[in-house]
């Protein structure tokens, strides 16, 4: 019988009754006999929990994502394996296994790693077998299967062994920083800085692999909002991989946030053209037409990718954005019944986003301005305050989303609402989180703009003309703040410890 299942038959009672129990039926000996192998078991436990804990694979990789998170990544990683042309099928099996283990699958996690080991087996990738097999030392362990835990450790040990690497249970290569790099950018936002780091890694010993630099430009891409870090390892990435779609629409969209229009289309057009252009590929290129303002291009694609992935929660969402610019577009527009249509629409998409993936922030936000420029104050104000609540409640939630709600809600409450100092209140708290990005910048000119207006309109001078001179403390003009702090000292007629 196996450790865990007799710890789980002997331990229901404390162990001193346990022992108390066999002294009574079988006597000193059969009680003796059993603490022995009791602790010999545990100590046997600790040893292979500490040798797992020396492997490189997704139970050590620390990959960071919520409960709540899973559902989608599960969808993801399901509909990678099933419809998009992928090289890294064995990561994704891995992934997928330690997806089913956090689910307490751990049966379905090791029928993943049993397909992974096949691939491994038919197509000779040596190294990258190291990362399966911890996988399943640590599935047999949580299943309380220390035989088998171990038959994996030994060969893992064996494999580095031969490879020649200086550590029992790992190797320092490029294919095991590889994997790692992916399986944290497909965990989510909160992984993405990691996964960069790995990937640099992987090219400082391998400067020129196709595929080494895909990851690395995806994951430069992720965390590029307004450094422009991407753009030359996404053009590295085009020319090493000029049949890959994928990588080739990154650069446009890239390309368009730094304004080479020209030069994006070409790409844009080529993907297009594509015979081996797939569901996937549309999602990105409506994105190009829908930050252009091309919603009419953007539609089709969407709802044709929509056909093949119905239940995916970001197509849906990004549906729902196409929408939501129709309905500012036609904000001039005397047509009132197509705006209408354009916002019941784009407040649909959001619903079926929040169905889909229930703590997708943004789509809450989203519909909620949708709702404020309709008039419908009462819905908008209980989906921002969703979206706000997210913010104190998931610790995991990336800076920039945190300030981009704060921002938001603040113009909601400026401009639909009227109340200049609940803005002020919440362009405050987004500027507090102080990561100095794209956002903070916005955050930063909508404080300018109110406390001027303020202060030319005589409206709580001193205040105002204080929130000025923070204002320009945090852009690092030392002088002005000083300035609009001794007017606001002379507005008081008193000194004022703060200022």
């Amino acid at each position: 019988m196996e450790f865990f299942e007799q710890r789980s038959r002997y331990t229901r009672e404390p162990v001193s009754l346990t022992i108390a129990f066999l002294l009574g039926v079988g006597g000193i000996a059969v009680g003796t006999a059993w603490l022995i192998k009791y602790y010999r078991d545990i100590a046997d436990s600790e040893e292979v929990k500490r040798k797992l804990s020396l492997l490189s694979c997704h139970f050590t990789w620390h990959l960071l994502f919520q409960d709540i998170d899973i559902p989608y990544l599960e969808m993801r990683i399901s509909e990678e394996l099933e419809f998009l042309d992928i090289k890294d099928t064995v990561g994704m099996l891995n992934l997928r296994a330690y997806v089913n283990h956090l689910k307490a699958e751990d049966e379905e996690a090791l029928q993943s790693l049993k397909e992974a080991e096949a691939l491994i087996q038919r197509e000779q990738l040596g190294k990258r077998s190291l990362v399966t097999w911890g996988n399943c030392a640590w599935v047999h362990y949580h299943m309380g299967r220390l035989a088998k835990a171990q038959k994996y450790l030994q060969k893992v040990k064996n494999t580095c062994k031969e490879l020649g690497s200086r550590f029992p249970f790992t190797m320092e290569c490029a294919e095991m920083y590889f994997d790692q790099g992916w399986a944290l950018l497909k965990c989510g936002g909160h992984n993405y800085i990691e996964a960069m780091r790995k990937f640099q890694k992987v090219l400082r010993l391998e400067p020129e692999n196709p595929e080494y630099n895909i990851g690395y430009a995806v994951a430069a891409y992720h965390i590029d909002f307004d450094n422009n870090i991407s753009l030359a390892p996404l053009r590295k990435a085009v020319r090493l991989n000029p049949e890959d779609l994928n990588i080739k629409v990154c650069l446009a969209l890239k390309l368009q946030d730094v304004g080479l229009v020209a030069e994006a289309e070409t790409h844009i057009e080529e993907a297009l053209s594509s015979t081996s252009c797939r569901h996937y590929i549309f999602l990105y290129i409506a994105k190009y037409y829908r930050r252009k303002g091309c919603i009419d291009k953007a539609l089709p694609l969407l709802h044709r990718a929509l056909q093949v992935s119905p239940a995916s929660g970001y197509l849906h969402y990004q549906l729902g954005l196409c929408y939501h610019r129709h309905v500012m577009q036609l904000k001039t527009s005397s047509n009132e019944q197509a705006r209408k249509q354009a916002a019941q629409q784009a407040i649909f998409e959001f619903q079926e986003t929040l169905k889909l993936r229930p703590i997708f922030e943004m789509a809450y936000v989203c519909m909620a301005e949708v709702q404020a420029e309709m008039g419908q104050y009462k819905e908008a104000q209980a989906n921002f305050q969703k979206a706000l609540n997210m913010t104190v409640m998931y610790i995991h939630l990336e800076c920039h989303k945190e300030q981009d709600i704060h921002l938001r809600y603040g113009h909601y409450q400026h401009f639909h609402r009227k109340s200049e100092e609940d803005a002020i209140t919440h362009y405050l708290i987004g500027l507090n989180l102080k990561r100095k990005n794209f956002v903070w910048r916005k955050l930063l000119v909508a404080l300018e703009e109110v406390a001027t207006r303020r202060v030319r309109q005589n409206v709580q001078l001193v205040e105002s003309t204080c929130l000025l001179g923070f204002v320009h403390k945090l852009k690092g003009n030392m002088k002005e703040a000083v300035q609009f702090y001794e007017m606001a000292l002379r507005h008081t007629g008193e000194m004022n410890p703060e200022f």
